[in-house]
This record gives structure tokens, sequence and C-alpha cells, in this order.
């Protein structure tokens, strides 16, 4: 499986239900509530060849109360 995280802005009040839609969808690892410029931060993992780009696009940014997102890959686990 490969991991990636995403980031994920949303509407003024909307962070909960965001990631209570993200949790109903069972699509992501772990959601964490975050301080800064993003709302959320968001597991992932996918099957090996998976394009991840079209994961976010339809799985993710479809949701609801989502402004903005920011994909970060991972490369290795320490």
């Amino acid at each position: 499986m490969i991991p990636f995280f995403v980031q994920i802005k949303c509407n003024l009040g909307k962070s909960y239900q965001v990631a209570n839609q993200l949790a109903d969808a069972e699509i992501a690892s772990e959601i964490y509530s975050t301080a800064g410029d993003y709302d959320l931060l968001v597991k992932f993992y996918v099957e090996p060849g998976t394009d991840i780009g079209h994961f976010v696009n339809e799985k993710v940014q479809t949701i609801p109360g989502i402004v903005d997102t920011k994909t970060i890959i991972t490369f290795k686990a320490f």
C-alpha cells in the first residue's frame, strides 16, 4: 500500500462535517484536526499503481465543504 497525506481547508464551520463524511466514506486511514492554514490532515493508503491525483480529485475534493487541498506524497518511512 502507498501512503500519502492530504491537508484540507474547509468552509468556515464545516470541519467536523467534512471529517465525518471522510470517516463515513471509509477511504481515510487517519483524520486529524489541525491549526494553521489547513483545517484537517488526512492520511490515505492506495494500492500500488493507483493514480493519486485522480483519487484525490474524485474521492476527496468532491466532498461538500472542502475549499482547498494540498497533497503530500511520501517516499520512505523511517
